[in-house]
């Protein structure tokens, strides 16, 4: 299995990346689309180092679609409320209904992480939540869900580097949150408990895919190739087709007449 520091990744400059880009995300609304015709579910668990480009990876994943088939739930600190139950229970509430894509932007593994590495939760509670996450997606992919794991990772200079980007620049600012620098603080710790996650909860059901993201382009791309293989092996996209022959040929008709006035 991939190791953390495993961070190489190929160039790719801006011409070849537009290209690319816009091409992969054709492909992942006509996904999109075969999802919610057979009434399928997936399910996209992204999880990452702080400022490792989750939210804009996801955003690009997501430009072409239909935003009534998918849901992007931004996870972080449990409310009151779901304290008081089960961690997981807030994640089975918003698993997709058929037809949907649900992408979690941080995930039920925060357990084995925030909660592991700043001691929010009892060794015991978290050391057993791998077994318990483990049946969790096993439970899930039996009942029928696409779920693709994805890990962004970047090293600690880039994370420097993206922390200093988002004080000096107005649209970048409002993301700088405590949390970036708790991470940081305990970084060593948090390296441990990402490997540990990894190794873990790696199984064949529910593989980790993970993306080298100091390059942001890279990332994006890498993201949108490991989805598009994934949903391939559960649809033919050669089959899938956006608009029935018929009606195409049907509308074309129709829209040749001119209204009289």
């Amino acid at each position: 299995m991939q190791k953390l520091a495993d961070l190489t990744f190929p160039g790719l400059n801006s011409k070849e990346y537009k290209s690319r880009i816009s091409s992969l995300q054709m492909k992942l609304m006509k996904f999109q689309h075969a999802i919610y015709k057979h009434r399928m579910r997936a399910v996209l668990a992204v999880e990452g180092t702080d400022a490792a480009g989750k939210g804009g990876t996801i955003k690009r994943l997501i430009d072409y679609m239909d935003p009534r088939g998918v849901r992007v739930y931004r996870i972080g600190a449990p409310t009151a409320e779901e304290v008081a139950n089960h961690y997981l229970q807030r994640f089975w509430k918003r698993l997709p209904e058929a037809g949907e894509i649900a992408i979690f932007d941080r995930t039920w593994y925060g357990r084995v992480l925030v909660e592991r590495v700043e001691k929010l939760s009892r060794e015991q509670a978290w050391k057993r939540a791998y077994g318990e996450i483990n049946e969790f997606e096993k439970m899930l992919v039996a009942d029928g869900i696409v779920l693709i794991k994805l890990f962004l990772v970047i090293d600690k200079e880039e994370q420097r580097k993206r922390l200093l980007s988002r004080l000096k620049h107005p649209e970048k600012c409002w993301k700088i949150t405590p949390e970036d620098f708790k991470s940081r603080e305990y970084w060593d710790d948090y390296q441990a408990a990402y490997q540990d996650m990894l190794d873990r909860t790696y199984t064949e059901h529910a593989p980790w895919h993970i993306v080298p993201a100091n390059s942001k382009k890279y990332a994006r791309i890498e993201t949108m190739e490991i989805v598009i293989r994934r949903l391939g092996e559960m649809i033919d996209l050669t089959q899938v087709r956006l608009i029935d022959p018929e009606l195409r040929e049907y509308a074309l008709q129709m829209l040749k007449k001119k209204q009289k006035s």
